[in-house]
């Protein structure tokens, strides 16, 4: 079985754009760093990167839930390496991600074993490292 996530955006100002999530009744803006952009929202990479921290702790916690373990606190910091290819564009090289989780002995003990199970059940980091097959269709049409 196939799930869809759909994504709407709608372009405000010069590289600024708003994106409406659909089923989650709220929207975000997104825009590009100077000199392009405003810098006055994060930007792609800068969600990517935020996507694939949510995603591992999210992941991290749900496991540490099912051995019934209990995290005193949990923070992630990702760090995003950028760089331009042979061809002179940006791409993005790596994700770095360190988590810390907080817990005392005993919950430690309970939920050891997720250590090598989470990364797994993280569907972006999983996706990202695999490669995503992208299909583009564009549609130009004249001003109406």
């Amino acid at each position: 079985m196939n799930e869809k996530v759909h994504t709407r955006l709608r372009r405000v100002d010069g590289y600024k754009f708003e994106i409406d999530f659909g089923e989650w009744n709220g929207k975000i803006s997104m825009d590009e760093p100077e000199p392009h952009g405003g810098g006055t929202a994060p930007s792609a990479a800068m969600m990517l990167s935020s996507a694939v921290g949510h995603c591992l702790c999210a992941s991290l916690l749900f496991c540490v839930g099912k051995a019934r373990g209990e995290a005193e606190d949990l923070s992630a910091d990702v760090e995003t390496t950028l760089c331009k290819n042979e061809r002179g564009r940006w791409r993005i090289e790596g994700i770095k991600v360190n988590i810390k989780l907080q817990m005392d002995d005993e919950n430690q003990k309970k939920t050891d074993r997720c250590r090598d199970l989470f990364e797994d059940f993280c569907i972006v980091t999983a996706s990202v490292r695999q490669g995503i097959k992208v299909d583009v269709d564009l549609d130009i049409s004249g001003s109406a």
